[in-house]
C-alpha cells in the first residue's frame, strides 16, 4: 500500500531526469537577521534544513567521486522540488565550504501528506465539562506559571481529509499545522525521495545520503536561542521558555509542562518525560517507606541479640573459626566480624521483610496507574489509533523489497525483502548470535568469580586475622571486605566496557533482521539490549545473593571450582551485606558514569566547536548555522535514556530487600536526570525530528516481567540470603525444649547453636592450614551456618534436624509470600481499570463528532443531491406519459 502511495505521490520516482531538466534551489544571501525562521522573503517558514559541503571545495575525495556525489545531490533536490517542496540555498557565514539548503512545505503539500500519513487535526474545541482534581490546590504550587506557558487548548480531532477541509477547525492556515507537524511531514518526504537508480534498484532517502556523506546534516530548526527570546515578533520562543521553566536547575521541584514539551519536540519525547516524571513521583512513596525501614533498623540494632553475642568477648571472643581457604588461611576469632554484624542488623531486620512486601505491591500500583496515565496521554496527544493507521514502512525495509508474495488478507501481490525460508534463516542466525554473546557475558562473570576466589587467598595471607586491639583498621579491612570491594569495582568496570561492545552488537543484529517499521525496529533492539544488559548488570548480584556460600561443603570436605579454587564462604552474618555493597557501587557508579557520558561529553564537544569558530565571533550567525554546530541527537534518540531508567528500575525492585535505601537514591538521581535530560535537549542538541509514539513500547512488558520476577527474588533474598528465617526458627522452636534449654522464647545462644563444630584433626592434607593451632582447643567452628552434627556424633558432619526445619521454613515462606503478594496484585489489577471513565467519555464524544461532521454531513449532501435527481426523473416521466389533452 505504501509503495502504491509513493508511486502516485512521487511522479519522478524510479527515474533520473536529464541534466537540463534538473530543478535547482533558489539562492539567497543571509539578510543579517540571526533569529529569522523564514526564507529571504520573510513569508515562507523554514521547515527543515539540509547541510552539505560544496563539492568544488572538497579536497578529500577524487574528482570523479565528487562529481558523482554532486550528481546524486542535484537529482535528490530536483525530486524534492518536483514533489512540491520549495528550497532556498544560502552559503555559510563562518565556513564558505558549507551550503545550507532551507526547505519549505507549501499548504497544498502539507494537506496532501497529512492525509497520506493519517495525521489527526482539530475538528472543534473540547466541549466536555472537566472536574478539577481534589489535589489541584496542592499541585498548583509545583506547576509551571500559566501566565508564562499557557495551557494548550483541548480539541476533538480526526484524521485529516482534504475533501472535508471545511469541517476542520482552521482559523489561520499558517498555524493550522504547527512547526512540529510540518517538520514531521517534510522528514517523511525527505525519507522517500529518490536520488539514483542502479541495476534497477532505487536508492532513496535522506538517511542514506547522510551515511554516505553527501549531506553532512539534516534537522528542523530550534525557534530561538535558549538563553534569550527571539527578536522576531512572529517567533513564540518556545525553546527559551522550555529552558527557563523546565530545563533550568531551579525547576527541580516543579512539575513538567508535558503538553508544551510534546508540542515542541513531538509525542515520542513527550511520552518519555511523562513516564520518567510519573516514575519519579511514585518513587517518593517507595523512598519514604524505605527510609522508614532503614531508620527502624538503625534504632533496633542495639537490641540485636545475635550481634551482641558476636561482639561479646566472653561469647564471640571464645569462638575460634575455621580457616576460610586452604593452607594459607589461619584460625580466627569470631569477634573480628563485630562491626559487620552491627551493620548487618540495620539491613537484616523485620523492617526489611515489611519493605520487600510493600515493594512487591508498589510495583503493581506503579504499572497500573501508569497504564491509566498513558491512556489519557494517548487520547490527548492523538496516538490512540497511531499504530494501525499512521506508521509508515521504514525506507531501509522498502529498499530491500524485491520478492513478490500474495497477501493473505487482500489476495494481492506485494513486495517483501525476503521469503519465508529467508526469514527463518535470519531469525535462526540472530537468535544464535544473541545466545552466543550472552554466554560471553556469563564467561566474564565467571572470570570475576575466579578473581574473587584467587584474590581471597592473597588477602587472607597478608591481612592479619587476629584482633589484638592495637589497630582499628583491622576491624573493617577483613579479607571478605577487601575481596568484596575490589571485585565489585572490577565488576563495574567490566560492565561498562561490555556495554559499549554489546550496544554495537545489538544494533548489527537488529539491522540484519530488517524490521518493517520503526516501532518494530526499536522493540526488537530493546529486547536484545535489555537481555544483554540484564545479564551484564544483574548476574554478579544474582551470584552473591543465591550462589555464593551456598555450595561449599564443610572444612573436612570442601567444594572446589574448576577443581582448583575453593568455593567462597559468606560472612557469619550471611552475604546480605556484601550484596548491599555490590548494589551501592554499581548503582552509584552507573549514575555518575551515565551523567558524565550523557551531559559532559556533548558540552565539551560543543565547547570545542565554539572555540574552533571563535575566529568569526564578530559575525552575525543565522539560526540554521547556530543549530548546525550543536550535537546530533543520534539515530536511536531516547533509547539509551529508557534503557538506563529500566535498568535502574530493576535494581530498585529486584534486590530491594537487601538495600532499602535504593528507592531514595533512585529518586535523587531521577530528579536530577529529568533536568539534565531537559538541559541536554534544549541547549546541547539539535532539535529532534518530531515523531509519534503511542506508548513506551517494549519497555512496558519488560517492566511487567521485572515486577513478576521481583516478588520471587525478594522472597528468595529474605529466605536464603538473609539470616531472618534461621533466627525465627531458632526463636520459636530451638531456643526452648525439647531442642533448647531456655524456659521461654529467646535469641540468646543463637550464635553458639548455629555455628557447626569441626574437629581440626579431620582436616585433609590439601586443606590443612600452615599456621599452628593456639590454645588447648581441638575444634573450630564453620563460618557459614550449614547446621551439621558435631564431630563424635554418629552422624557427624551430616545435616541436623535444625537444618531441615530451616529449609522447610524457607520454602514455606517463599510460597506464602509469593502467593500473598500475587493475590493482592491481582486484586489491584482488577480494581484499577486501564482507562479512566473521563478518558472513555472523551473518546466516545470524539467518535460521535467524527461520525457526525465527516460522514453524516456527506450522507445529507448525497440524499439532497439524489432527491433533486429523483424529482427531475419523476417530472420527465410525468411529462412523457401525460395525456395530450392535458
Amino acid at each position: 500500500l505504501v509503495l502504491e502511495l509513493n508511486q502516485m505521490i512521487f511522479p519522478t520516482y524510479g527515474t533520473v531526469p536529464d541534466q537540463q531538466n534538473l530543478h535547482t534551489p533558489e539562492w539567497a544571501d543571509f539578510d543579517d537577521k540571526p533569529d529569522s525562521l523564514f526564507f529571504s522573503d520573510g513569508q515562507r517558514r523554514i521547515d527543515f534544513v539540509l547541510v552539505y559541503e560544496d563539492e568544488s571545495k572538497k579536497m578529500t575525495h577524487k574528482r570523479s567521486d565528487r562529481k558523482k556525489q554532486k550528481r546524486k545531490r542535484q537529482v535528490y533536490e530536483s525530486n524534492l522540488i518536483n514533489n512540491g517542496l520549495q528550497l532556498e540555498a544560502t552559503r555559510s557565514v563562518l565556513d564558505e565550504k558549507l551550503i545550507f539548503v532551507k526547505v519549505h512545505a507549501p499548504w497544498e503539500v502539507l494537506c496532501t501528506y497529512a492525509e497520506v500519513m493519517h495525521i489527526k487535526l482539530p475538528l472543534q474545541p473540547n466541549d466536555l465539562k472537566t472536574r478539577d482534581s481534589a489535589f489541584n490546590w496542592f499541585s498548583r504550587f509545583f506547576r509551571v506559571d500559566e501566565n508564562i506557558i499557557k495551557p494548550e487548548q483541548e480539541f476533538f480531532t480526526a484524521s485529516f481529509q482534504k475533501e472535508h477541509l471545511s469541517n476542520f477547525y482552521i482559523q489561520d492556515k499558517d498555524t493550522f499545522f504547527n512547526p512540529a507537524t510540518r517538520s514531521r511531514i517534510v522528514h517523511f518526504i525527505l525519507s522517500r525521495v529518490e536520488y539514483a537508480t542502479k541495476n534497477n534498484v532505487k536508492k532513496f532517502g535522506i538517511n542514506k545520503l547522510l551515511d554516505t556523506g553527501i549531506y553532512k546534516a539534516a534537522f528542523p530548526l530550534h525557534d530561538s536561542r535558549f538563553r534569550h527570546p527571539s527578536t522576531d515578533p512572529n517567533c513564540p520562543s518556545e525553546r527559551y521558555l522550555l529552558y527557563r521553566e523546565w530545563a533550568h536547575p531551579k525547576n527541580i521541584f516543579k512539575l513538567q509542562p508535558l503538553d508544551f514539551i510534546r508540542k515542541y519536540y513531538g509525542e515520542k519525547i513527550g511520552i518519555y518525560f511523562a513516564w520518567l516524571g510519573f516514575y519519579t513521583n511514585m518513587l517518593i512513596i517507595a523512598a519514604f517507606v524505605g527510609v522508614g525501614c532503614f531508620l527502624y533498623g538503625c534504632l533496633t540494632k542495639d537490641n540485636c541479640t545475635w550481634s551482641q553475642e558476636v561482639c561479646d568477648p566472653n561469647i564471640g571472643g571464645n569462638i575460634i573459626m575455621c580457616p576460610q581457604c586452604d593452607k594459607v588461611c589461619t584460625y580466627w576469632n569470631l569477634t573480628i566480624t563485630c562491626e559487620s554484624s552491627k551493620k548487618l542488623c540495620i539491613f537484616d531486620s523485620f523492617g526489611t521483610l515489611v519493605f520487600a512486601v510493600f515493594m512487591g505491591i508498589w510495583v503493581t500500583l506503579f504499572l497500573e496507574f501508569w497504564k491509566r496515565r498513558q491512556a489519557e496521554l494517548e487520547y490527548e496527544w492523538d496516538t490512540v489509533e497511531y499504530l494501525e493507521q499512521e506508521e509508515q514502512v521504514r525506507p531501509e525495509y522498502e529498499a530491500r523489497c524485491t520478492h513478490v508474495v500474495k497477501n493473505e488478507i487482500t489476495q494481492q501481490e506485494e513486495y517483501v525483502p525476503y521469503t519465508a525460508c529467508g526469514k527463518c534463516i535470519r531469525m535462526t542466525f540472530c537468535t544464535s548470535a544473541i545466545f552466543f554473546w550472552i554466554l560471553l557475558i556469563i564467561a566474564s562473570v565467571i572470570g570475576i568469580i575466579v578473581y574473587r576466589l584467587s584474590v581471597f587467598l592473597v588477602f587472607s595471607a597478608t591481612l592479619s586475622q587476629h584482633i589484638n586491639g592495637t589497630e582499628a583498621l583491622r576491624k573493617y579491612l577483613t579479607p571478605q571486605t577487601a575481596t568484596s570491594v575490589t571485585a565489585s569495582l572490577i565488576s563495574f568496570i567490566v560492565i561498562m566496557v561490555l556495554n559499549i561492545i554489546y550496544e554495537k552488537v545489538a544494533i548489527l543484529i537488529t539491522d540484519f533482521e530488517l524490521p518493517r517499521t520503526q516501532t518494530d525496529y526499536e522493540n526488537s533492539l530493546t529486547t536484545k539490549m535489555f537481555l544483554f544488559q540484564f545479564v551484564n548488570y544483574y548476574s554478579s548480584c544474582f551470584y552473591i545473593a543465591f550462589f555464593k556460600g551456598k555450595f561449599v561443603g564443610h572444612p573436612g570436605n570442601p567444594v572446589y571450582w574448576l577443581g582448583k579454587y575453593r568455593n567462597e564462604e559468606c560472612d557469619p552474618g550471611g552475604c546480605l551485606l556484601e550484596l548491599t555493597t555490590q548494589l551501592a557501587i554499581i548503582v552509584g557508579g552507573k549514575a555518575i558514569w551515565n551523567n558524565i557520558q550523557e551531559v559532559l561529553l556533548p558540552w565539551v564537544k560543543n565547547l570545542i566547536g565554539r572555540c574552533g569558530a571563535s575566529a568569526g565571533a564578530e559575525k552575525v550567525v543565522p539560526r540554521w548555522e547556530q543549530d548546525y554546530h550543536l550535537q546530533p541527537i543520534g539515530k536511536l534518540g531516547l533509547f539509551y535514556e529508557y534503557l538506563e531508567m529500566v535498568i535502574q528500575f530493576g535494581f530498585v525492585t529486584l534486590f530491594v530487600a537487601s538495600f532499602p535505601l535504593a528507592p531514595l537514591l533512585a529518586l535523587i538521581n531521577n530528579m536530577l536526570e529529568i533536568r539534565l535530560d531537559a538541559w541536554k535537549l534544549t541547549t546541547q542538541f539539535r532539535r529532534m525530528v518530531p515523531q509519534k509514539a503511542q506508548d513506551i513500547g517494549a519497555w512496558q512488558p519488560i517492566m511487567q516481567g521485572i515486577a513478576i520476577l521481583a516478588v520471587v527474588t525478594n522472597a528468595m533474598i529474605i529466605a536464603f540470603t538473609s539470616d531472618m528465617i534461621p533466627r525465627l526458627v531458632y526463636y520459636w522452636s530451638f531456643s526452648v525444649p525439647p531442642y533448647g534449654s531456655h524456659s521461654s522464647h529467646t535469641m540468646k545462644g543463637y550464635i553458639n547453636s548455629t555455628l557447626s563444630v569441626f574437629n581440626i584433626s579431620d582436616f585433609k592434607n590439601a586443606s590443612k592450614p600452615f599456621s599452628p593451632w593456639f590454645g588447648n582447643q581441638t575444634t573450630c567452628r564453620q563460618v557459614y551456618r550449614d547446621l551439621r552434627y558435631p564431630a563424635g556424633h554418629q552422624h557427624q558432619y551430616e545435616h541436623n534436624i535444625y537444618y531441615w526445619h530451616v529449609i522447610a521454613a524457607k520454602l514455606a515462606f517463599i510460597i506464602v509470600m509469593e502467593h500473598v503478594i500475587y493475590f493482592v496484585n491481582f486484586i489491584i489489577s482488577y480494581v484499577i481499570p486501564d482507562v479512566s471513565e473521563k478518558t472513555k467519555s472523551k473518546v466516545k464524544r470524539e467518535k460521535y463528532l467524527t461520525q457526525k461532521l465527516l460522514h453524516e454531513n456527506d450522507l445529507k449532501v448525497v440524499k439532497k443531491t439524489m432527491g433533486k435527481i429523483a424529482d427531475k426523473i419523476i417530472k420527465e416521466v410525468d411529462s412523457t406519459f401525460r395525456p395530450k389533452a392535458e
